[in-house]
């Protein structure tokens, strides 16, 4: 180990694995990966989202999962919740359906998965140490350094830290995590043997069962929900099919007579009883005498990202969420995609430390707001489903509002006017319908109702607040998903929309034809008063434009409302929620603004 690397990333999972050997491919950063066990180990998550697949290929490493037999090809999700047919859907599933190419994800075994990423990023050049433990991380004297001392006692300097060391507390963040939703939830689970494929479920809503092709399986029930994938293992030296079974459910139910569902008997005896999933394991047998448990709390840190401090939280560091929608590894893997762009910009010289500054603020603020979204529309699916279940402990102390949660409103509103629903969510919990199907007093609905709740009239005006400072320069892309073709396809040309189809049919062979998202960055404007700033992407809601307007004084809503530009329209909302824009506010030149970056302006 040597006594200096450019970058330390602490968690050889997923995510560390990913950013390191991203670092390694885009060059000219030293990388160590501390890992503190040794591969390969089991862990929980086994079925993924497919916006992990273009990171994988983009770090190389998807050629080399493909090519082994740890995986089994996954193309959405059945979802049996309310009513007698499932709720079902593709990955991407309205893309799916106008071009006929079906974008995918995998369902693995996590052992063989995670360490096939993790030599991955050794054999690029990574310097990789399992069985190393990291005790503590400070800024060095020179606060050009952090100084990580390991549990052995070897203490080694990092330019950069990066925690993606998983669900405890970070070593480098003085503040506990806080709640992310407001419920509590364990996982408890086991492979079998002699189970039956989810597609094979009988039934016109099925469209799974024709092309023989797996989804995820999630099952409802009394007490929670049942997870459902088939994951290949080697047992007594053979590769064969088994299948995943799990219940997520509240700690205290298990207290409850008869359902002790960590008793391998109780567990069977109430999963072959949940409806749907019951079809699929009448002659299951365990793999294991006992069964795996984890607890599933939805947390998150206050800050992702310090660029005075160099560090940054990484994965299950910086947040995690509800599991149901497999979600953790995408949202890690493409966390990494953002740290090595904002790594490689910020060790180089192209960019002042002002445009530096804001990557970092991007890192921090952006993935914030998609948490806070998916957390709230995982929250909004479990308030319908408890109003479908009265009597039910577990539906109905879930999917309450977010009051009880340890968000502000601010943060909540800029991230619902920020970010959109997740449209796979959506599609999923509409049946197509899309957001207007929603339930009105669900958690998700009440904040984007409450945040959108402010009436802007032709003759509104609005201005800048004193104090405001607006300047424009780069920003990442997030989350920057590659080969993604947005809610609103109009918003890409047809040229590109075919070239996302072109690059699903094989995101090996075609990992051209669509751009790449490591070291991309944006055109943004940032709207800054104190401590609080709004950035706009300008091609996507016209920040430019609207400061164009603003400089000069006081604006009409109509005249925002008259360039048709819907994202320009809801920027400006998020400036007023933050306070960065004034309703009839005061005479033109009150605000400043200092073009720092944007000079040519």
């Amino acid at each position: 180990m040597r006594p200096y690397y450019d970058v330390v990333i602490m968690g050889g999972g997923p995510g560390g694995s990913t950013l390191a050997a991203l670092l390694m491919k885009q060059g000219g950063l030293s990388v160590a990966v501390l890992e503190k066990e040794e591969f390969p180990r089991e862990h929980i998550g086994e079925s993924f989202a497919h916006p992990l697949i273009p990171v994988l290929e983009e770090s190389g490493a998807l050629a080399k999962v493909i090519a082994s037999d740890c995986w089994v090809k996954k193309f959405g999700g059945v979802f049996n919740w309310r009513g007698d047919d499932p709720h079902v859907a593709f990955f991407d599933h309205t893309n799916t359906v106008r071009d006929g190419v079906k974008r995918f994800a995998m369902h693995v075994n996590r052992s063989e998965f995670d360490k096939i990423l993790l030599d991955h990023a050794k054999d690029l050049g990574a310097e990789v140490f399992e069985e190393t433990s990291v005790t503590k991380c400070e800024l060095a004297e020179d606060g050009q350094s952090r100084e990580v001392i390991l549990k052995d006692g070897r203490t080694i300097r990092a330019g950069y830290f990066v925690d993606a060391s998983g669900r405890r507390n970070s070593i480098v963040v003085d503040k506990k995590r806080e709640w992310l939703s407001g419920y509590r939830n364990i996982a408890i689970w086991q492979h079998y043997l002699g189970g039956v494929d989810t597609q094979t479920l009988e039934g016109d809503w099925n469209i799974f069962r024709e092309e023989n092709i797996s989804p995820i399986g999630c099952f409802a029930f009394r007490d929670g929900w049942c997870w459902y994938i088939p994951v290949k293992k080697i047992i007594n030296g053979e590769r064969v099919i088994t299948h995943s079974i799990g219940i997520v459910t509240d700690p205290a139910i298990l207290k409850q007579p008869g359902s002790d569902f960590t008793d391998p008997e109780v567990f069977l005896r109430t999963v072959q009883d949940v409806p749907k999933l019951r079809e699929l394991i009448k002659d299951v047998r365990p793999v294991g005498d006992k069964m795996l448990t984890a607890t599933n709390y939805s947390m998150i840190n206050d800050q992702f990202a310090d660029f005075d401090s160099r560090w940054l939280l990484l994965g299950d560091a910086s947040y995690f969420v509800d599991p149901l929608f497999s979600s953790g590894v995408a949202f890690a893997t493409n966390q990494a995609v953002a740290i090595a762009t904002l790594l490689g910009h910020t060790s180089g010289t192209e960019l002042t430390d002002q445009d530096k500054r804001g990557l970092w603020h991007d890192y921090d603020r952006e993935w914030h707001g998609m948490a806070v979204t998916f957390a709230l529309s995982i929250d909004q699916w479990y308030y319908a489903i408890g109003s479908d279940n009265p009597d039910s402990v577990y539906w109905n102390s879930r999917g309450k509002p977010a009051d009880s949660l340890g968000l502000s409103h601010e943060q909540t509103f800029d991230a619902l006017l920020n970010t959109s629903f997740t449209p796979d969510l959506l599609e999923v919990m509409t049946s197509g319908e899309g957001i207007d199907a929603l339930d009105i007093n669900g958690p998700f609905m009440s904040e984007f109702a409450r945040a959108n709740a402010l009436t802007l009239t032709a003759d509104t005006k609005v201005s800048l607040a004193p104090g405001v400072v607006v300047t424009a320069g780069p920003g990442l892309d997030i989350p920057g998903f590659k080969g993604a073709i947005p809610p609103d396809a109009s918003l890409m040309s047809p040229e590109a929309q075919k070239a996302a189809a072109e690059y699903w049919e094989d995101p090996v062979a075609n990992g051209d034809a669509v751009p790449d998202a490591v070291g991309r960055l944006l055109a943004v404007h940032r709207f800054t008063l104190g401590d609080t700033q709004v950035r706009s992407v300008d091609d996507r809601d016209g920040g430019g434009e609207l400061w164009g307007q603003l400089k000069d004084g006081p604006v009409l809503w109509s005249t925002v409302a008259a360039s048709g530009n819907l994202g320009q329209q809801l920027l400006v909302r998020r400036l007023l929620n933050a306070g960065i824009l004034e309703l009839d506010g005061p005479a033109a030149g009150s605000g400043s603004a200092e073009t720092g970056t944007a000079s040519a302006e």
